[in-house]
Formats: C-alpha cells, structure tokens, sequence
C-alpha cells in the first residue's frame, strides 16, 4: 500500500512496497496487441518527454513512428538475434510495456521477456492502466522526492509527527 496526498507518489509507494523500483530515465521497451496501439501513444509520447528512449518490436515500432515518435526497433525473441531479451539480459533496458494477443508464439515470446524482466528486476506492466499509473508515478517521484510520514499524518494533518510516533 502506498499512501500520499498525491496519486502518482502514492503508486510510487506501492510500488517500492513491492519490491519494484521505477527508473527514471533509460530505455522503455514497448510491444503491445494491435486494439492496444493508439491507446498507448500518449503513454509513449509522455514517457519520450520525460527523456526514455523507445524500444519497440516492428509493428509497436511503426505505429509509433506515424505517430511522430521517435522509436529503435528491435527484434521479437522469434525473429533472431539480437533480441529483445539480449537486451534486457545486457541490462539495457529499464523499463517494459508489454501487452500480448492470444495465440501460441505470441503467449511464448511475451512470457520468455516477461521472465527475463523479472530475473533482472525491470519493471514490466502487462495492462496499459497500470503503465499510464507507472507512468505518472515516474513524473511524480522527478517531481518531488518521496517521503515517509505517520499514516496518522494523512487522516488527522493537524497532529504533529511527535505525537504521531
């Protein structure tokens, strides 16, 4: 649980509870199903703002592209090295976007980098939802610090942190 007065350093919060720390800066991997497409473009478009480069697989890629962005493609795990998941096993890669289609390789190659993410502790989100919060946490932890107060401080503000411990 995260807790703040501002949403994003909330989800920041949460997410440093779990054990996930968010980058601020680095190389965003994004491949997502096509009904996904337009909708992360503005989630690409802030992230490119912030200062992460984008990674894309050839048609997240090229969506993006005709979209203004400016994308590095790279290779699906299927299509031969070097792949995606050299890339996140060399550790270029901070952060992920993956959203994936029904079907046999595509389930394959999305829990192949998946693990790998995981093994190498790079945050991935599988849910545009979770990435836009993601997103925003990451502007909200450059925006200000993160800080730690008594939970009494959020429901009672006018204790003082003394009394609160």
């Amino acid at each position: 649980m995260g807790i703040d007065k501002d949403v994003a350093q909330a989800y920041a919060k949460a997410q440093l509870g779990a054990g996930t720390v968010l980058p601020t800066s680095g190389k965003v991997f994004l491949s997502v199903k096509d009904s996904d497409k337009e909708n992360l473009v503005p989630i690409a478009r802030e992230l490119a703002e912030i200062g992460f480069e984008i990674i894309s697989t050839g048609g997240t890629a090229k969506f993006l592209q005709t979209h203004g962005l400016n994308v590095t493609r790279i290779n699906k795990v299927m299509e031969g090295q070097p792949h995606i998941g050299d890339a996140i096993i060399n550790g270029d890669i901070s952060l992920m976007i993956n959203t994936t289609t029904k079907g046999p390789q595509a389930l394959t190659d999305s829990l192949s980098i998946r693990r790998l993410a995981l093994a190498h502790k790079v945050p991935c989100f599988t849910l545009l939802t979770a990435a836009r919060a993601g997103v925003q946490a990451i502007r909200g932890m450059s925006a200000r610090e993160i800080d730690v107060k008594p939970i009494q401080q959020y429901f009672m503000p006018n204790v003082d942190a003394e009394a609160a411990e």
